[in-house]
């Protein structure tokens, strides 16, 4: 390939191609919270062949189907995106971290003792979801009903989205924590049915929370982002 600008962002890249997000998962390419850097930097700074990932990519484009269920979503206004992302990904998060929380608590009282590392897990995840039920509230009595009259609040829309974006890096920093902490969501030896489940639903939530913050970062936010 390269119909890819030397100077497009991750972000603009996820944008055009939105099947980029699984390739450059697989290269350990932030493309939610780091979706404002250069693609091109980035492999160079993660030693990756950048002709790998821009054949992939191209590969993507030409077999995407007219049926694929893609959504438009820079045609979007801000007021339906945010209806989206809304129904979407806080109606997901909603549901699913409860849900693991206390699938991670019955891992724990069952394994903690051979498995110290889930107390650290345990840690992290509290710590995550405890972070993002306030932030769906803040994205939803603050954020989305600015944007609707975004012309007239410029400048509140500008702080709030700073203050968002803020809160998706922390939230991107906890989901490597618990990666790492998980050595990538490998399962132990002898790794029950609800440890697999609860590795396989924080992975599950981690690709959901990514896409959510693409969405926010690089379509919604970005002509109001300070960075």
């Amino acid at each position: 390939m390269n119909n890819i600008k030397q100077d497009a962002t991750i972000g603009e890249v996820v944008v055009l191609i939105p099947e980029a997000t699984q390739i450059f998962s697989e290269f350990g390419i932030d493309f939610c919270c780091g979706g404002h850097r250069l693609l091109s930097q980035v492999m160079k700074d993660q030693g990756i062949d950048e002709r790998v990932v821009y054949d992939r990519l191209q590969d993507a484009v030409e077999k995407r189907k007219s049926s694929y269920d893609d959504k438009n979503y820079t045609k979007m206004s801000p007021a339906v995106l945010s209806a989206y992302i809304e129904d979407t990904h806080h109606g997901y998060l909603r549901k699913v971290l409860p849900e693991a929380a206390e699938l991670l608590n019955t891992v724990l009282r069952v394994h903690g003792k051979n498995h110290r590392e889930l107390f650290d897990l345990y840690r992290l995840f509290g710590q995550l979801k405890t972070d993002l039920e306030q932030h769906l509230l803040k994205e939803e009595t603050i954020l989305f009903p600015i944007l609707d009259n975004a012309k007239d609040n410029r400048s509140e829309v500008i702080s709030v989205t700073d203050e968002i974006i803020n809160e998706h890096e922390a939230a991107g920093e906890i989901l490597r924590e618990l990666r790492e902490v998980s050595n990538n969501y490998t399962l132990p030896e002898g790794a029950c049915k609800t440890y697999e489940k609860t590795y396989s639903l924080l992975e599950e939530i981690e690709k959901d929370l990514h896409q959510h913050i693409h969405l926010e970062n690089n379509i919604l936010l970005k002509e109001y982002a300070n960075r």
